[in-house]
């Protein structure tokens, strides 16, 4: 892609765009900078940006018509249907974005991981695994890492994981992993792709360029990630947790093994990983999926799998007070997530959850607080929601916050010896926070200062 004395409007004005510009001005190029909102906190960084030579537009976009701009960048969230994409697409302007952007300057082979749930975990453990057996590995994308900011640096023989979003495949035309991971597909976005059929095909272009000597990994265990095998003209290798695959990744007598290519290979004992939960055996198999189909050594997998603690903000542990574990989940931001979550416990749990809601169904999410919630702690935009599904359901020991710190706090004072207090808001921060990163650094500094009362 030839950048140099190209005109170039970027959308979208924070990690992604920001990141985007940047690398624009370096390749020669005219970028502009817009956003809706004017950016107010951001103005040391703003001011780099100008200084390097990008324009910005903020507060507003600037009007986009046949010559105006050659290209448009357009961040993962901005939706298509924004006026500027708009405008682009109507005056035959193309329309990428940063993953796309990336890929057209990598040289690397890409191993790209999406799912609506597991991304993040399953991306840090794959790229923990490439590290510990001595490649030089990129780790970004979606996880938080732009890779345009890193792509150039890293060579053929070198390896990049990337963890995608749907909103980042939207805006992908020639993007080709060496190996695409879909981990499961249940209802997320659906207030911005529509419906479930949207939602799919999104997930689905993490393969639409791969080729024979390409990989696609699948969960075995999931009906609408199966059933994307026959649209896949890569090498399909399936992981299940549940069956026992003549071909693939599963567990055998409580052992995750791998099937391919004629041969079985033990790689460790399911008791050994060191994340807790089903949801986290999963993303066990589809790393090791990915692990042996780029030819790593299974005693290398075993060492990761026994040592890697998992990422922040997915049921990650805090500390323990008077007998109680406090867990943050802050990155269960749909139902399906705090599902997983719930069921990483057999002990009692008081939970505290709600936000802003993407057009989910609190149904079965209500069923598995049945299951497993000694007290439910409800807050934020969609509080009442969760608590009427809750309650249609027989459930009635519930709370109510009128906001975050006095969640955390009904919480501790309702745990019990013995209880795990779990945050999994089954909802997105957007209405309390910035991102689930904010929320998740409150929830950890409100406990840590209740262990150091204690």
């Amino acid at each position: 892609m030839e950048l140099a004395g190209k005109k170039i409007l970027v959308v979208g004005a924070g990690r992604s765009g920001m990141a985007v510009s940047r690398f624009l001005i370096e390749k020669g190029a005219s970028a502009v900078l817009t956003d809706s909102n004017n950016m107010t906190g951001q103005e040391a960084m703003l001011q780099q940006l100008t200084a390097a030579g990008v324009r910005l537009a903020l507060g507003g976009n600037p009007e986009v018509n046949r010559g105006s701009f050659d290209l448009v960048v357009i961040s993962p969230g901005v939706p298509l249907t924004a006026d500027p994409a708009r405008a682009s697409i109507k005056n035959s302007i193309p329309v990428i974005g940063e993953l796309e952007l990336a890929y057209c300057f990598s040289r690397t082979p890409i191993v790209a991981i999406t799912g609506t749930n597991g991304k993040t975990t399953t991306t840090a453990l794959t790229g923990e695994i490439f590290q510990d057996a001595g490649h030089k590995t990129l780790v970004g994308g979606n996880i938080g890492l732009p890779l345009v900011t890193e792509v150039e640096r890293y060579s053929p023989s070198d390896v990049i994981v990337a963890e995608v979003s749907s909103f980042q495949l939207e805006t992908t035309c020639t993007f080709r992993p060496k190996v695409a991971v879909v981990l499961n597909i249940t209802p997320d976005h659906l207030d911005r792709h529509g419906n479930m059929g949207n939602y799919i095909a999104a997930k689905a272009r993490i393969f639409a360029n791969q080729e024979q000597d390409d990989a696609t990994v699948l969960n075995y265990d999931d009906p609408p990630t199966a059933a994307l095998a026959s649209k896949s003209r890569g090498k399909t290798v399936f992981f299940s947790r549940q069956a026992e695959l003549n071909t693939g990744v599963c567990v055998k007598e409580g052992n995750i093994v791998a099937k391919l290519d004629g041969k079985l290979e033990n790689i460790c004992g399911v008791h050994e990983l060191a994340i807790p939960g089903a949801h986290n055996l999963e993303n066990a198999l589809a790393a090791v999926a990915v692990a042996k189909i780029m030819g790593i050594a299974s005693d290398s997998i075993a060492s990761t799998l026994k040592n890697f603690k998992g990422v922040a903000h997915r049921l990650e542990f805090v500390a323990e007070i008077n007998g109680v574990q406090y867990i943050n989940d802050s990155k269960g931001t749909n139902p399906a997530s705090s599902i997983k979550a719930l069921e990483a416990y057999d002990k009692p749990i008081v939970l505290i959850a709600g936000g802003k809601n993407k057009g989910n169904d609190f149904g079965g999410f209500a069923e598995k607080i049945i299951e497993r919630v000694r007290v439910l702690i409800v807050l934020g935009q969609c509080a009442g929601q969760i608590a009427d599904a809750a309650k249609a359901r027989g459930f009635n020991s519930i709370l109510y916050a009128s906001d975050f710190k006095e969640a955390v706090f009904l919480a501790h004072k309702s745990a019990r010896t013995g209880d795990v207090v779990l945050l999994s808001p089954a909802c997105a921060s957007w209405d309390m926070f910035n991102n689930y990163e904010e929320r998740g650094e409150l929830f950890k500094k409100i406990v840590l200062d209740f262990s150091e009362v204690n």
